[in-house]
């Protein structure tokens, strides 16, 4: 082949694939997992560089964030409410998306009605067991949903408290839980039926946000990596899997 054909593909190639490929350390909340591992997988592809993504729920985020390396953070904003843990970051953060809440059973049973605060009331004192992920930012907001509703003291007594938004998948899917209540994106999965998003009055939107490490070793690679979460094709990602960009 002439020097004339292989130059600008050698120039095209070097444009896509850097020099020296990093490893970047991700952490991020878990209830983020199924988009965010599509676009990691478009980005790694696209750029040449390798993304190890940590899932955890907020406070063992922010517990992460304190005691080990990453490169960057992909998590709910409630992680920034710790001082320590945000000082970790390089400056301002990013929003990229945000989600609500919304009601899901296992997939064939019968769905509850939860189109107003009293018809979601009623069915979450009916329900044997309620699910979530406490430990998480979208579970606090459940519990102070039970709270606003009045129903705290009842749903405490039948609550099935999964450590993730997999294991909460399991519990519906298995009858362990009748009722779940968490991010919809989430409760959009194999094995059970979405019964709808919690009454508008009622709902607390989870906004993920993103940012860099202050002391990251891979600062363009970092870069670019951010950059990749707002573009056209990340957007589509996070559209389909039920989050809304931002």
């Amino acid at each position: 082949m002439k020097l004339s054909v292989l130059l600008p593909l050698a120039l095209a190639l070097a444009a896509i694939v850097p020099a020296h490929a990093a490893d970047l350390q991700v952490i991020a909340g878990g209830g983020i997992a199924q988009a965010l591992n599509e676009i990691a997988a478009q980005f790694e592809k696209a750029s040449g560089h390798k993304l190890t993504i940590r899932y955890a729920t907020t406070p063992d985020l922010i517990a992460m964030a304190k005691n080990s390396p990453f490169d960057a953070v992909v998590l709910p904003r409630e992680f920034l409410k710790d001082a320590e843990a945000a000082g970790k970051l390089a400056g301002a953060t990013t929003d990229i998306a945000r989600v609500g809440l919304g009601v899901a059973v296992r997939a064939g049973a019968a769905k509850p009605d939860i189109t107003t605060p009293a018809a979601l009331k009623q069915a979450l004192l009916k329900a044997q067991s309620v699910g979530t992920v406490p430990a998480s930012a979208a579970g606090a907001q459940a519990l102070k949903l039970f709270e606003r509703l009045g129903v705290q003291a009842e749903v405490k007594e039948k609550l099935q408290a999964a450590p993730g938004p997999a294991k909460l998948v399991e519990a519906l899917a298995t009858g362990q839980a009748e009722l779940g209540l968490f991010l919809i994106n989430v409760l959009t999965a194999p094995g059970l039926d979405v019964v709808g998003p919690v009454p508008a009055e009622l709902d607390q939107q989870i906004v993920y946000t993103t940012g860099a490490a202050g002391d990251t070793a891979h600062a363009d690679a970092v870069r670019a990596f951010l950059a990749f979460l707002q573009t056209p094709a990340a957007k589509a990602v996070l559209k389909a899997r039920g989050l809304t960009p931002a």
